[in-house]
């Protein structure tokens, strides 16, 4: 579990993020979402430790990252992992030494143990016989998998996902969406979605924020967002009518199964 208390963080004159509080919680996947500029990048930032907030404090597992040495932070860095936008893999490497880069930088294996969990992470994200392929060989969605199983090598307690979707075709998204929410509860991750993936709000957020201007303006779960009634919320959204409409006859549908649930009710008695 990671705790956000109180947050702020500015650039100059302009505050960013204001006094945001949160909990992201273990075996979830916790999205953050809202428009661009509105500081969920930045909060996302802050927690893997790349900004220094302004205040307030974040907890890792009850323990304050910001006011810990440097030993304990690097502890804290051993278990985070975190697939980049872009997927961030080296050009230069292949995807075998990609995916074992941060085995070589933190474990003292011998070369044949890490390339036995190098191959297990493949496996995992069913990735085979890519071991030699150069990230300009493989295709996008075959880049954000090799991207997950770089984050997950470690056996990470905490898992960031910078807008997993980018660049990738609707099928293809709803892949990576299945894998990160399939490892998120086979390992008990806490993970951390920042996305403008309205598919994956619906399909893995257990745990949505919405932020807007810097402040925390919604938090529940996909189960609750399409009741919401907060306007700015709605308004980002179902910008579409195609996405009111889809808004609507789910409405309805749920409004549907009520209704057949009370008259079950009433045929019990």
């Amino acid at each position: 579990m990671i705790e956000v208390k109180n947050i702020r963080k500015g650039f100059g004159d302009k505050t960013v993020i204001d006094d945001v509080s949160a909990v992201m919680q273990t075996g979830k996947c916790n999205l953050i979402i809202g428009a661009s500029g509105s500081g969920k990048t930045v909060l996302m930032k802050c927690m893997v430790g790349l900004f220094v907030p302004d205040s307030g404090e974040i907890h890792y597992g009850g323990q304050n990252f910001l006011t810990m040495n440097t030993d304990e932070r690097k502890e804290i860095r051993q278990q985070i992992g975190m697939l980049f936008q872009g997927s961030a893999l080296f050009d230069s490497m292949t995807v075998e030494q990609n995916i074992m880069f941060p085995l070589d930088m933190f474990t003292k294996d011998d070369y044949d143990t890490k390339l036995k969990r190098v191959n297990e992470v493949l496996d995992r994200v069913n990735l085979k016989d890519v071991n030699s392929k150069f990230p300009a060989e493989i295709s996008g969605g075959m880049k954000k998998r090799v991207g997950i199983a770089r984050a997950i090598v470690l056996n990470p307690k905490y898992l960031f996902c910078d807008e997993p979707n980018s660049g990738l075709d609707p099928q293809t998204s709803l892949l990576i969406d299945k894998l990160i929410k399939e490892i998120t509860l086979e390992f008990n991750i806490t993970t951390i979605v920042n996305t403008h993936d309205m598919n994956s709000v619906m399909e893995i957020g257990d745990n949505i924020i919405y932020m807007y201007q810097g402040l925390k303006e919604w938090e529940g779960s996909n189960k609750e967002i399409i009741f919401s009634k907060n306007q700015r919320l709605n308004e980002f959204i179902f910008a579409s009518e195609f996405l009111q409409d889809a808004k609507d006859m789910r409405m309805l549908e749920m409004k549907g199964k009520i209704d057949n649930n009370r008259n079950m009710d009433e045929l019990l008695k």
